[in-house]
């Protein structure tokens, strides 16, 4: 056997032991993150109503729906929506919710 051959051979079987350590060093998987099955209901609630209000917006704008069966639907949606959204207070109430522009104003801040 040539010797390069056999520094080619170890120095493949080096490559080899060096990928696969981490891999067989590796202890059981962490088990997968879900959300609670209770939050998930939560969510696909609160997509569903949101859903069904953008369909009746859609509806009322194309004229499938009259005005006064659009008011009669739309409350009753918007207060269901709304209860389903998370609130999100802050905890400072001069707290910024929006980033600042990147571009300056031309109008002085007074």
């Amino acid at each position: 056997m040539s010797p390069e051959l056999l520094l080619g051979a170890l120095l493949a079987a080096a490559a080899v032991v060096f990928v696969s350590v981490p891999f067989l060093r590796a202890k059981d998987a962490p088990p997968p993150v879900t959300p609670a099955d209770e939050a998930l209901a939560a969510a696909e609630e609160r997509d569903r109503v949101l859903g069904e209000l953008k369909e009746l917006e859609f509806d009322h704008r194309t004229g499938k729906i009259t005005d006064e069966d659009y008011r009669k639907q739309v409350g009753p949606l918007r207060r269901q929506a709304a209860a389903l959204l998370p609130t999100e207070t802050a905890k400072d109430p001069r707290e910024q919710r929006f980033s600042s522009p990147s571009v300056p104003s031309s109008r002085p801040d007074r």
